[in-house]
């Protein structure tokens, strides 16, 4: 009994007190404060960059709408100009396109007899090698701006196309197609048939490229790409105005050396005051004569 009240049982000590006097306590809270600092300045960085990107963003967004023009894609692929047929190989040209500066036998195999005359071929008539009807598809894509049946040269369908490209198609059976219609290249827009215009070809289809309303060699143009048409044309007009600027210039100056020539020879052959004066009172009857033809010859002639 002595014994237990000499060893009385001490009270244990506060756990978060042991804790704190701990060597490793006071490092871990130091770090991890810091580690919520470093963390708190990066998340309002963070924060500060998107909130920079958007306005630019923003305000690149204001700037693209100012300009009031649709966004094209930069990888869009540039349409070339296919034969009006699903398959090419089946087809061939019966009529070929008549070009005024070909040959006087190509000529002649691109003329159209019809109603006792001979008619230049504006395009290429196609016919199937043996000799059956076949599907007819646009050439490009574009809208349709014609589709009705011509007595003499079948239903007809032109469609438009950009920077004043139409293409063209004649003697068709039928049309499955309309005016305001929205066509893409290779979709089938009728059927090759028969026309009064060229009835030796028998089924086949008449196509035509047109650029601002002039036919051109369609041969010339098949899988190239429709800007070939565009950019061509733009060269040889700059070439025609070049040429007439050239040949203006020549002939000013042409028509100055020929006005200075003229000059200088009338000027040599002007005679002086006094010696055209002796001239007129010793000769006055020579010059007369030599001056004034005699009508007798003409009638005599005549």
């Amino acid at each position: 009994m002595r014994e237990e009240e000499k060893n009385p049982i001490s009270p244990k000590k506060p756990s978060l007190q042991r804790l704190f006097r701990k060597r490793w306590v006071f490092p871990a809270i130091y770090l991890t404060c810091a580690a919520l600092i470093v963390a708190g300045a990066l998340w309002f960085q963070n924060k500060q960059d998107e909130k920079t990107k958007k306005d630019e963003y923003e305000y690149s967004q204001a700037g693209t709408s100012q300009q009031n023009e649709p966004a094209v894609p930069v990888n869009e692929a540039v349409e070339k100009f296919a034969m009006p047929v699903l398959d090419p190989n089946s087809v061939e040209i019966q009529k070929p396109f008549y070009d005024y500066h070909a040959s006087k036998e190509e000529q002649e195999a691109a003329l159209v007899f019809y109603d006792n005359t001979y008619h230049p071929n504006r395009g290429i008539d196609i016919v199937r090698k043996d000799g059956k009807a076949f599907d007819v598809t646009a050439s490009l894509s574009g809208t349709v701006t014609k589709a009705e049946k011509d007595p003499i040269l079948g239903h007809v369908v032109e469609i438009e196309h950009e920077n004043g490209i139409v293409t063209v198609y004649q003697s068709l059976a039928d049309v499955k197609v309309k005016a305001g219609d929205t066509v893409k290249q290779g979709q089938v827009i009728g059927k090759a048939g028969q026309s009064q215009f060229n009835q030796e070809a028998g089924i086949h289809a008449h196509f035509e490229i047109r650029k601002d309303n002039k036919p051109v060699n369609p041969i010339d143009y098949i899988d190239q790409p429709f800007t070939a048409l565009t950019e061509q044309k733009a060269g040889n007009e700059n070439a025609t105005e070049q040429n007439n600027a050239t040949s203006t210039d020549e002939q000013t100056k042409e028509n100055e050396q020929t006005t200075s020539d003229e000059q200088s020879q009338l000027n040599e052959e002007t005679p002086s005051t006094e010696q055209s004066t002796d001239e007129e009172t010793t000769t006055p009857s020579d010059e007369q004569s030599y001056k004034t033809p005699d009508a007798s010859i003409g009638m005599a002639r005549t």
